[in-house]
C-alpha cells in the first residue's frame, strides 16, 4: 500500500470512530444519562417492554442519532456538489437561497395548510419532503438561468442572496396571518434541529438520502472532469447536460429532505467540504465524496450533542452551534494551510 492510500485510510477510519462516537454520545447523553456500555446491551438486545432506558433509547434517541447521522451527511453532499458545479467553494445550499425557498414552501404546508382547507391526511412527511424539494428546485433553477446570463460568481452569489430574502420575506408575511399554534411549531421548526425525528420520518430520510448518496459517490469521474471545465468533460464524451440536471436534482432534494424534517441548518454545507479537502489533502472526488459524507455526519452529531447539553434542560438551535464551531475552525484551518505553503 502507497504512503497516500495509506493516509487515506486512516483518515477514513478516523472518521468512522468519530461518527460511531457522537451517535453513540448521542443516544447516552440527555435528562436520563446512560453509560455507553449499556447503550451498546441496549441496541444489541433490542426494545424490551417496560425497561425505560431500552425505550427512551428506541422511541426517542435512536432515531434522532440515525437522523443526525444521514442529514449531516446530505448537507454536506448538497454543499460540495453545488460547489462543483458551479465551481466556486463559498456556495451552499443556504448562500444561494435553495434552503429559503425549501423553508417558503414547507411554511406554505404547515402555515398555509389549515387556511387553504387542505385535509390533515395530506399533511404528511412526504408532502413536506415534497414542498421543500418543489422550493429548493425552484430557487436552483432560478440561479441556473442567472448563472447562464452572469459570468461573474459574485453577481451569481449577489442573486441566490437577493433571492434567499425574497423567500424570507414572503415566510414572514404567512407567520403574520397563520394561528398562533402554527406559528409556534414554524418558528420551532425554523430554529433547526433533529428533535422531531420520528421513526417515520427516519425512515424517509434514509430512502431518500441513501440512494443519492451512493449514486454520488459513483458519479466521480464525470465529476472530476467537470471541475476541469466543461469543455474538456465534453471532450471526455461526457453528456454535460445530462450531469447538470443529476447535479441539481440530487442537491436539491437531499437538501429539501434534511430541512424538511430539521429545519434550516446552515453552515454544514459550506464548512465540510473545505474541511474533507483539507484533511484528506486531495480534490478528487473518488476520495472527497465519502470522507465529505462521513465528516459531515461525524461535525453534525458533534454539534448535536453541544445544541442538547450546552444550556441542558434547554436546547439551542443547530444552526447556530454549526455556525459558531465551524466559521472559525474552517478559517483557522485555511490560514493554517495557506502558512504551510508559504
Amino acid at each position: 500500500m502507497s504512503l497516500k492510500k495509506n493516509y487515506y485510510f486512516w483518515m477514513f477510519v478516523l472518521f468512522f470512530l468519530v461518527v460511531l462516537a457522537t451517535f453513540l454520545i448521542n443516544i447516552g447523553i440527555g435528562s436520563v444519562e446512560i453509560p455507553v456500555k449499556d447503550v451498546v446491551k441496549i441496541l444489541t438486545d433490542g426494545l424490551i417492554d417496560g425497561d425505560t432506558n431500552s425505550s427512551i433509547v428506541w422511541k426517542i434517541r435512536l432515531p434522532r442519532a440515525i437522523a443526525v447521522i444521514f442529514g449531516g451527511a446530505s448537507i454536506a453532499v448538497s454543499g460540495l456538489i453545488m460547489q462543483i458545479f458551479f465551481r466556486n467553494p463559498i456556495v451552499e445550499p443556504f448562500v444561494l437561497g435553495v434552503s429559503s425557498g425549501a423553508t417558503l414552501m414547507v411554511g406554505l404546508v404547515i402555515l398555509g395548510g389549515a387556511v387553504l382547507g387542505i385535509p390533515p391526511i395530506f399533511l404528511n412527511s412526504w408532502t413536506t419532503v415534497g414542498a421543500a424539494f418543489f422550493g429548493s428546485l425552484l430557487v436552483m433553477a432560478i440561479n441556473l438561468i442567472v448563472a447562464s446570463r452572469v459570468k461573474s460568481n459574485v453577481s451569481l452569489l449577489v442573486v441566490g442572496l437577493m433571492i434567499g430574502y425574497v423567500c424570507s420575506a414572503l415566510t414572514n408575511m404567512l407567520v403574520t396571518f397563520a394561528e398562533e399554534a402554527q406559528v409556534k411549531g414554524f418558528v420551532v421548526w425554523q430554529m433547526g434541529s433533529f428533535s422531531g425525528f420520528t421513526w417515520n420520518s427516519v425512515k424517509t430520510l434514509v430512502i431518500i438520502s441513501i440512494p443519492l448518496l451512493l449514486l454520488s459517490t459513483l458519479m466521480h469521474k464525470p465529476l472530476n472532469a467537470m471541475v476541469l471545465g466543461e469543455r474538456y468533460a465534453t471532450s471526455l464524451g461526457i453528456n454535460i447536460r445530462l450531469v447538470k440536471v443529476f447535479l441539481i436534482g440530487v442537491s436539491s432534494l437531499l437538501s429539501a429532505s434534511v430541512t424538511a424534517f430539521a429545519g434550516p441548518v446552515g453552515f454544514i454545507g459550506l464548512a465540510v467540504p473545505h474541511m474533507t479537502r483539507i484533511f484528506m489533502r486531495t480534490s478528487d472526488n473518488k476520495i472527497v465524496f465519502p470522507a465529505t459524507m462521513l465528516l459531515g455526519a461525524g461535525l453534525t452529531g458533534i454539534c448535536d450533542c453541544i445544541a442538547r447539553m450546552l444550556f441542558s434542560p434547554t436546547e439551542i438551535a443547530l444552526g447556530s452551534v454549526t455556525s459558531l464551531i465551524g466559521a472559525p475552525l474552517v478559517a483557522y484551518l485555511i490560514l493554517r494551510r495557506n502558512k504551510d505553503n508559504g
